[in-house]
């Protein structure tokens, strides 16, 4: 029999999906938060990590229900075994909540210092695990519905989980207010001055222009996934990149990712060389999505520019379990679901791309999502490009959180960052995190913008996660210390 508290706490995860994108209902995680926080204060270690893992399981559930599309829809796995693959990997991930909630109960500590530091630091810390245990998987981290909100503004000095820790404070305060705890006017202070220097860093520059501003387009030939694949239609998909291609005067021109679906070698050379004249035309580079292969089993998910500059390749680094690699001792998945190219190989170097007279940092696909592997290359790096392949998750929340992911990185690293995906949403995003321009998805486009290269650093790209991780860490051992110094006494 579930509990009428886990169902609540069920519930409130899920309602908390809208508040990332598309809808960005940010006030509706502040609320359901309060509830999880309502129900951890005064809870024992077993209690709060039952909430914790039904709170995890809705928001996850609801959040990334696009696992069943790309694995049934998509992938062709038998429905019964889509669905429970899906269960399985949400209620995995439910984990972190659940072991956030277990480990600040076991804490004592005030009410007020377990609403508005304890319980933000225990989860930050564990979603800051979650973003690399087992390759990581980082989505829905909390922080990442602040975007377009006051908050946003810390996420220079210190990233996604700064936010994840600020909107969990934030939740404690408005539990506190709602609770009526005693000095109710210094909880309703702090919230107004946490706010209100977030609005305050928003205006904050944290980078300078560096070149000449530059034409680019970003190609979206919306190849259905099903398709793509295909042989009788590659000689298609092609044309319909060249076209695109040859009708923009653009100086950096960017492919999708894979948007050759044929490994590098088994290429045309004279498609690849009306290519390169087309860059060459425009006196600029083309980065183009397309696998390669060193060896008998060495392929990589790449990208290659041609053009004026020296020719250059990134080989996507941190891959997709499961989508792009099985993991140790289970091969034998793949068989279950139908996703070609699903055995590479991870490259070893992240290096800015010199290309159109910018310092490139490429990423492919869901790399975005790992905010220190971004920074990794910077400040080197003057503009951010993502090449993606969405069209797996369909019609689904994932492109529009895809995009919030994206906007953010923009704003840690004070960079432009521009995605050219196969189905959509591909967009142009400022530094700030504005999204300047994008195309609809689900149709053949080319979007042409002016994109600005920026030098210097943020406290971010200089410092990654590890302050927040590292406050977080001193917050339960300092309240550990106190609370054991008082039993002992």
């Amino acid at each position: 029999m579930i509990s009428r508290t886990l169902l609540i706490c069920f519930l409130a995860g899920a309602a908390s999906v809208a508040a990332f994108a598309p809808l960005g209902l940010y006030p509706l995680v502040l609320a359901a938060v309060a509830v999880l926080i309502h129900f951890w204060i005064g809870g024992s270690p077993a209690s709060c990590a039952r909430s914790g893992f039904a709170f995890g399981l809705g928001l996850f559930v609801a959040g990334v229900s696009w696992i069943y599309v790309s694995l049934h829809d998509i992938g062709g796995m038998l429905a019964p075994v889509a669905g429970l693959a899906t269960l399985i990997v949400c209620a995995f991930i439910a984990l972190f909540p659940a072991a956030a909630g277990g480990l600040q109960a076991r804490i004592p500590a005030h009410p007020f210092v377990r609403a508005c530091l304890l319980i933000p630091a225990s989860w930050t810390l564990f979603e800051w695990l979650r973003s690399w245990v087992l390759s990581g998987f980082p989505w829905l981290s909390l922080g990442y519905a602040a975007v377009g909100w006051p908050l946003q503004g810390y996420a220079p000095l210190g990233g996604v989980f700064a936010l994840s820790f600020l909107t969990l404070a934030l939740a404690g305060t408005l539990w506190l207010l709602a609770t009526r705890r005693p000095r109710a006017v210094y909880w309703l202070s702090a919230l107004v001055v946490i706010v209100g220097l977030g609005e305050a860093l928003r205006h904050v520059t944290w980078s300078t222009p560096q070149g000449a501003p530059l034409s680019v387009a970003l190609l979206q030939g919306n190849i259905e996934q099903s398709l793509k694949f295909d042989p009788q239609r590659y000689a298609r998909t092609l044309e319909t990149y060249a076209r695109l291609a040859e009708a923009t005067p653009a100086r950096l021109i960017v492919f999708p990712e894979t948007a050759v679906p044929r490994f590098l070698d088994g290429v045309d050379p004279g498609y690849l060389r009306r290519l390169e004249a087309i860059a060459r035309r425009n006196q600029g580079d083309l980065l183009l999505g397309v696998p390669t292969q060193r060896g008998p089993e060495e392929f990589y998910n790449s990208v290659i520019t041609l053009g004026i500059s020296p020719v250059q390749a990134y080989h996507k680094v941190h891959l997709v379990p499961f989508g792009e690699f099985a993991p140790p001792g289970l091969a034998w998945t793949l068989q279950l679901v139908n996703i070609p190219l699903s055995d590479f190989s991870s490259g070893r170097i992240r290096k800015p791309l010199d290309a159109a007279g910018q310092r490139i940092a490429v990423n492919i696909c869901y790399e975005d999502a790992f905010g220190e592997e971004i920074a990794a290359q910077l400040p080197e790096a003057t503009l951010l490009v993502n090449l993606s392949n969405v069209a797996w998750f369909g019609d689904s929340l994932a492109p529009a959180q895809h995009l919030q992911i994206a906007q953010l990185r923009a704003i840690e690293t004070g960079r432009m960052h521009l995605t050219a995906t196969n189905t959509g949403i591909t967009a142009a995003i400022d530094l700030d995190g504005r999204v300047l321009a994008r195309l609809p998805q689900f149709v053949e486009g080319r979007l042409e913008v002016t994109a600005q290269g920026y030098a210097g650093a943020t406290p971010y790209v200089r410092w990654r996660d590890w302050p927040v991780v590292l406050f977080a860490l001193g917050v339960l051992v300092a309240a550990a210390l106190v609370a054991r110094r008082k039993l002992s006494r």
